[in-house]
């Protein structure tokens, strides 16, 4: 048997650990080089600089994995078909928090890279049993300098779609990605269809900063996903309002993309939502100290964005809610405890409530007989 032989079984194991795909691409130069560099040269990539670095790595693979020839890539959903219902209701809710749905259960890095390596196990093992040679893998999963969605595509698990977000026709977008950079000489799965995206334009129409510059071309500066977890500096008083009640990324894009009507029933386990994450008020959040943040978010994605940026990004939400006297109070308590940063996203919030107090005054007077 060859090691060619394995690709069917490999896929069977993959989703026996919870994948709901596998594929296969041969490492070779990517042909998005160009587009990559043309990206960073417009500063797109905002203060997220270590995109800038590695170069040479994201653009051939191969030098994260000396002597790898291929990658093993493979996606795994993260949310149900009917949590999608709740995204929009919760959005309108100013009182209450809006968390990106992947951040929702466990850290994805964690969950991915495990299964991953337990993978890598299944396949050594065969290897082994089976006589044919030596073995050797690497796990990533937004870890390391790799195109992986570029990647991802090219095994065939999906397109990348406008949003620049991996699209599957069977599985939307709810889903994470991941590969295995693996010695063993595999050729690629064929590639996906054509783009499926076709003349829709929801995703672009429907971002509440217009950060899409145009089709598959993000500004991640204007991204409510960068101002909210990557980036640690001052959200832009301009995007503000704009940002709502999202205070850990955004999922707009993804909820208006018509092939997430194909999205799972099912997901596993560990990215069911946690309690405290799926609909908390923002005044419970904003209270959290910084030991409870730690204990809440121990095992999560959202331990990202740190704890000064949980509260620059619930100040500006407490901002944008409708006014309520128990905000201003939470806002005022707390702004004699906070660096700079923060204290800015607070005054700015403070007077965001006070202007919708006095508005809401300014009716009621009118409305007097």
């Amino acid at each position: 048997m060859s090691v060619e032989h394995l690709k069917s079984e490999i896929q069977i194991w993959a989703r026996e650990l919870g994948f709901s795909d596998a594929g296969f691409v041969k490492l070779e130069p990517s042909d998005h080089e160009a587009r990559l560099r043309s990206w960073l040269s417009k500063g797109y990539h905002g203060s997220m600089n270590y995109m800038g670095r590695n170069i040479g790595l994201r653009i051939d693979p191969r030098g994260l994995l000396e002597g790898s020839v291929s990658a093993i890539t493979v996606r795994m959903d993260y949310l149900s078909a009917e949590s999608i219902q709740g995204i929009e209701p919760l959005l309108n809710q100013s009182n209450r928090a809006y968390i990106a749905r992947y951040a929702l259960g466990r850290d994805y890095h964690k969950t991915i890279r495990g299964r991953l390596k337990r993978l890598a196990g299944t396949i050594n093992s065969a290897i082994v049993e089976r006589d044919l040679g030596g073995f050797f893998a690497r796990a990533c999963t937004d870890s390391a300098p790799v195109l992986e969605k570029r990647l991802a595509e090219a095994s065939g698990l999906g397109w990348i779609g406008k949003n620049t977000l991996l699209l599957n026709r069977e599985g939307g977008s709810w889903f994470f990605i991941g590969e295995l950079l693996t010695n063993l000489p595999f050729e690629s799965s064929p590639a996906s269809p054509a783009n499926h995206c076709g003349s829709c334009t929801r995703c672009l129409d429907i971002c509440p900063t217009k950060a899409f510059v145009g089709p598959f071309e993000l500004d991640a500066r204007k991204c409510i996903s960068y101002l909210t977890i990557e980036s640690k500096r001052a959200i832009p008083v301009d995007l503000r309002p704009a940002i709502g009640n999202r205070v850990f990324g955004c999922d707009d894009c993804q909820m208006v993309c018509p092939w997430n009507k194909f999205a799972v029933s099912r997901v596993d386990s560990d990215f069911q939502p946690r309690a405290e994450f799926a609909k908390t008020d923002l005044i419970t959040l904003f209270s959290w100290d910084e030991a409870t943040f730690l204990k809440k978010t121990e095992g999560s994605a959202i331990r990202r964005t740190g704890y000064a940026g949980w509260l620059r990004n619930l100040a500006v939400a407490l901002g944008n809610a409708e006014y309520d006297p128990k905000i201003v109070h939470v806002l005022r308590t707390r702004l004699p405890l906070v660096d700079t940063l923060v204290a800015e996203h607070i005054v700015w919030a403070i007077d965001q409530q006070e202007q919708r107090a006095r508005s809401k005054a300014s009716d009621d007077a009118l409305l007097k007989p």
